[in-house]
């Protein structure tokens, strides 16, 4: 799986089932390094999410892993705060918003 498959199937999922969603209102942008380095942004409003391969003018919050990091967090088999500790994840913005969308990996993951 790609890490544009992935957006797309967390997406997917999302908006399959957007009770989680209730609320959130979040341009997460996520800066990733490695073999499929890119700028991906995920857009959560309305009980609706997008994704989106372009640089967003502002984002809420941005995410900077590498693209196995970022496969593994979505996945479920990277703990987030421990990735952010080990200096494996680096956020720029409101942490609070990272602890959402950890919770929202959770239960859609």
């Amino acid at each position: 799986m790609t890490v544009k498959d992935m957006f797309e199937t967390l997406t997917s999922r999302m908006n399959s089932n957007p009770e989680h969603l209730e609320g959130v209102s979040v341009l997460y942008k996520f800066e990733l390094s490695g073999e499929e380095a890119g700028i991906y942004q995920l857009q959560i409003n309305g009980k609706k999410a997008e994704y989106d391969e372009s640089e967003p003018e502002q984002s809420d919050i941005t995410l900077q892993m590498k693209d196995k990091d970022f496969m593994k967090l979505s996945e479920g088999n990277l703990n987030p705060t421990m990735a952010y500790m080990s200096g494996k994840l680096k956020v720029r913005g409101d942490l609070s918003l990272a602890l959402k969308l950890q919770t929202l990996l959770k239960h859609y993951a």
